[in-house]
């Protein structure tokens, strides 16, 4: 047995798609500054938990215009006198 499909059927399958999507596009823009600003608190919650834990482990700070300096650098550092030649160039054109 055989079926075909109505023009009728196809309109309306056609017309509630675009109902549908229509109507999820005017939900979102009803609903996405509310959806964005949850997120914003959210996000804001979470950095102000995490700076508040980094700055409770921060040692005491020193005066202000004190010079800090944690570590020397290596007094081993020598160049390389044998690196290599240095070759001019010409540009060929």
């Amino acid at each position: 047995m055989t079926q075909y499909a109505s023009f009728v059927g196809f309109l309306r399958t056609i017309l509630i798609i675009l109902l549908i999507y229509y109507g999820v596009k005017f939900l979102t823009r009803l609903l996405a500054p509310y959806f964005l600003r949850y997120l914003s608190k959210k996000a804001e919650k979470r950095f102000g938990e995490h700076f508040g834990t980094y700055q409770n482990q921060q040692p005491p700070r020193e005066k202000e215009g004190e010079t800090v300096i944690d570590k020397m650098p290596n007094k081993s550092q020598s160049s390389n006198k044998e690196v290599g030649e240095y070759v001019d160039y010409e540009e060929i054109d």
